[in-house]
């Protein structure tokens, strides 16, 4: 069987730090799933699993063995395609419904009457696309409730729900009457809301997933209903809980307050892949100096020079004093720059924080089903956006800090199991440059300047 190196770290759990490549073979770890769990290869690459990643050899066998864990990969190798996720929830599934049949006072699938007895899946509302991306792990975990259903010799019934923000409570409460499901993918300001009016319980829960953990405890919008999730909506006695993130700043103390304050229990596992590495070596970072009234031209000038086919571009939030002023935002001018003065441009695409769910969607649909594109976007595109096809990032305004460098930069680099190189270009002033030296000490990179 296979089994995650662990090193015991007094007051923090287990800890599983994985600082090169696995010697595992795909064939062994296929081998581990199936004499284990029953996961036969063939099933697995029928929901897109076709090879493991470092961070799911370490952590699928922690998952399965019912342990509660935190996640923590470099920032794009947890989600670089979904294949983590699938596999996750498939086994998770697996392990969770022969769970229910030692209790014969529990049945393996009649979820709820107001109660989830199952899978909680929550995650920010916050982020560019919350909305489609948890749609999109909607969809992942219905189709793999139902394949497996098919190993089962008795044909029950399963069911994914969806809170989503922007759903409303009538139609959420009418759901769990007609058709209550034993798995929950949620934003968790729609949980904590039905939790908080009694419509929805999670006595009975069995497993909860929070995923970005770092952004939701470091949200004042979040982090209120997040402890509340852990600790008075549902105990650790009766659940097992999983964290993950690609960037979890001061880990070790964030271990200790997950034991101490009762998020999770004592012998939680860290699972830390490339901790000394938080990016993955495809990435190359640069940067242009130039004077503040030069970034527009020097920003022309990268993309004439770089002729990306897809792109992100991101720009700085857009101060509340220019907003009371009446000014325009920052991506709205650097849009219309663009479109002016760039030939031959791909489509242009633009996300920020003003605009609601359905265009945001909107924005990402279009990004999608365009052969090649430039999107404009704030810090919201940071976290969440899962575009492949993604080969150049430009930082036309600097982040506020390291963590959101690494977030920007995980944007690209994407395509699963690529060595393809992918670019980050930091347009700064010099008066900037000893901040982009911080995050390359912070985040162990280095960046080249580019003259032009």
């Amino acid at each position: 069987m296979l089994e995650p190196r662990r090193t015991l770290v007094p007051h923090f759990g287990n800890y599983v730090k994985v600082t090169s490549p696995t010697t595992c073979s795909a064939g062994k770890f296929f081998a581990f799933l199936y004499e284990s769990f029953g996961i036969s290869k063939l099933m697995a690459e029928e929901v897109g699993y076709i090879l493991p990643t470092h961070v799911q050899h370490e952590a699928l066998p922690v998952l399965f063995s019912g342990r509660d864990c935190v996640i923590q990969a470099q920032v794009n190798t947890i989600k670089c395609s979904f294949d983590f996720e699938n596999l996750c929830v498939f086994g998770l599934l697996k392990t969770i419904n022969a769970w229910f049949r030692k209790d014969s006072s529990l049945p393996a699938f009649d979820i709820l009457s107001s109660q989830c007895k199952k899978v909680v899946c929550a995650g920010p509302g916050c982020c560019a696309h919350a909305r489609t991306w948890h749609a999109k792990r909607f969809k992942v975990a219905r189709m793999l409730a139902a394949k497996s259903l098919e190993l089962e010799s008795e044909q029950q019934s399963c069911t994914v729900m969806a809170l989503l923000d922007g759903g409303t409570l009538r139609r959420h409460k009418s759901w769990l009457k007609v058709e209550p499901p034993a798995i929950v993918i949620a934003t968790l300001r729609s949980l904590c809301q039905m939790l908080d009016k009694q419509i929805l319980n999670l006595d009975r829960m069995r497993v909860l997933v929070i995923d970005e953990v770092d952004f939701l405890f470091n949200s004042s919008k979040e982090v209120s209903s997040l402890k509340k999730l852990l600790t008075t909506y549902s105990s650790i006695n009766n659940r097992q809980t999983i964290f993950a993130s690609a960037s979890i700043p001061q880990h070790r103390r964030f271990m200790y307050d997950c034991i101490q304050q009762k998020w999770t229990q004592a012998d939680v596992v860290h699972v830390h892949v490339n901790p000394v590495e938080p990016m993955p070596s495809c990435l190359y970072h640069r940067f242009v100096i130039c004077g503040k009234r030069e970034r527009y031209s020097t920003l022309l000038h990268l993309l004439q020079s770089d002729a990306p086919q897809s792109a992100i571009i991101f720009v700085g939030e857009q101060s509340e004093k220019s907003k009371k002023a009446g000014n325009a935002p920052p991506t709205t001018l650097l849009i219309e720059f663009l479109k002016t003065s760039h030939e031959g441009c791909p489509e242009l695409v633009l996300l920020e924080e003003d605009m609601n769910f359905n265009q945001r969607a909107a924005s990402l649909t279009d990004v999608k089903q365009s052969g090649g594109y430039l999107l404009v976007a704030t810090d919201i595109a940071a976290r969440g956006v899962d575009l492949p096809e993604t080969t150049h990032i430009y930082n036309f305004d600097l982040p506020k800090d390291a963590t959101n460098y690494l977030h920007r930069a995980g944007r690209t680099g994407r395509k699963p199991f690529s060595d393809s190189k992918c670019f980050v270009t930091s347009i700064i002033t010099a008066e900037e440059r000893f901040v982009l030296q911080r995050f390359e000490n912070e985040l162990q990179f280095q960046c080249e300047e580019l003259l032009f």
